[in-house]
């Protein structure tokens, strides 16, 4: 199989790099980093109406490009190696992915034209104080009441939760698991920012009180669909990740090739040489890793739940790898603030956690091929 993108897929990626070249350098990000949102808005409506991005998996009639997992997977790499302020993730594939995999029709054209055109920014609310990513992490109760329904619990580490304007919301419900949609300004919704390591990427702890809310339609157990997404979501970041990892590995050939001790460039030192080898066959193999992952998504293969395990275990561990070797190339500078290694290491661990660990994955894997069975049995 080949991995490769296809030009027009690679095109893609250009443009997506020269356009955050453009608009969020450095300077950039740590000025967004400061502000409360945590993004620009009027860029997010750019990257929405110029290059179409958010809706790039979103189909013709709902106003998206009609594309598929493996161009948003191109423009996830390319986020990750700017470390874009922005809340592609949790609008653009969370939010957007769980209306598609959906069976309400009634939902997508209401959320997904604003969510495609960057007018809209969403996200997926899972996670409480468990941090748990399975379905026995899910407290918060769903009710009805005089035919709708009502939520009250809460949840932590919600994506751009603070800012998003729609808030797919997973349940416990006297039926299952249920996946309710609230809107950002709703009465009941309490929604207070939360302190994190990687200030680039902004999450938030939402308290609700009897906030109401409508149930989206699944095609069954919607703990069905929620696992869908985790799935695809998982392998969007593990797209990013392959790009945090491939910019810090330049950054690292960059400096060794100008650093010089001793009368020579440290690049020249075979320590070094290895170091950065050992680092670039992970940065390949966690790309190829990835890519095949996306083809998987983007195929509807039925092997991309234990893909998606595998992709994200690896470019995690590939992702950090790159980033702390990163930061031991540039010695004593690597440490400062000034320098933005720190931040592309930041990006790195809490990415590594988000959507769970390597050793999650790792588990979760073996429960999905049958190897916890084959364990017991021997």
């Amino acid at each position: 199989m080949d991995f490769a993108f296809s030009e027009e897929q690679e095109e893609l990626g250009r443009t997506v790099r020269a356009f955050l070249v453009r608009t969020s350098p450095e300077t950039e990000t740590r000025r967004l980093m400061e502000t409360p949102e945590g993004f620009d808005r009027a860029l997010w409506r750019r990257m929405g109406t110029e290059l179409g991005l958010q809706g790039l998996a979103v189909p013709e009639e709902y106003g998206g490009a009609g594309c598929g997992p493996v161009e948003v997977g191109v423009v996830m790499e390319e986020m990750g190696r700017a470390l874009l302020c922005a809340p592609f993730l949790s609008s653009a594939v969370l939010a957007t992915t769980t209306l598609l995999r959906c069976a309400d029709e009634d939902a997508r054209k209401r959320l997904l034209p604003g969510l495609a055109s960057g007018e809209l920014v969403g996200t997926l609310a899972l996670t409480e104080d468990s941090a748990r990513w399975d379905a026995s992490g899910v407290g918060l109760t769903a009710r009805e009441s005089n035919g709708s329904w009502l939520l009250t619990g809460h949840k932590m580490f919600v994506l751009d939760g603070a800012t998003a304007d729609v808030v797919l919301t997973v349940a416990r419900t006297g039926d299952g698991i249920g996946v309710f949609c609230v809107e950002g300004d709703a009465p009941g919704l309490t929604r207070a920012p939360l302190p994190t390591m990687d200030p680039t990427r902004r999450q938030a702890r939402l308290d609700y009180q009897d906030v109401p809310a409508t149930r989206l339609r699944t095609h069954g157990e919607g703990w069905d669909l929620v696992s869908e997404v985790l799935d695809r979501a998982a392998v969007a970041l593990a797209a990013e990740q392959v790009g945090v990892a491939s910019r810090a590995l330049d950054m690292a050939v960059e400096y060794a090739k100008v650093r010089h001790q001793f009368g020579r460039p440290i690049g020249s030192f075979q320590a070094l040489k290895h170091l950065l080898a050992d680092v670039l066959l992970e940065v390949e193999s966690a790309r190829a890793a990835a890519h095949y992952a996306l083809l998987a998504a983007e195929n509807e293969d039925p092997e991309l739940p234990a893909v998606a395990n595998l992709a994200k275990a690896f470019c995690s561990e590939a992702c950090v790898q790159a980033t702390e070797q990163n930061i031991q190339v540039h010695g004593g500078i690597g440490f400062t603030w000034e320098h933005p290694a720190h931040l592309y290491l930041k990006r790195a661990r809490t990415a590594q956690l988000l959507f769970g660990d390597p050793a999650y994955h790792r588990e979760l894997l073996a429960r999905r091929i049958g190897m916890d069975k084959d364990k017991g049995a021997a």
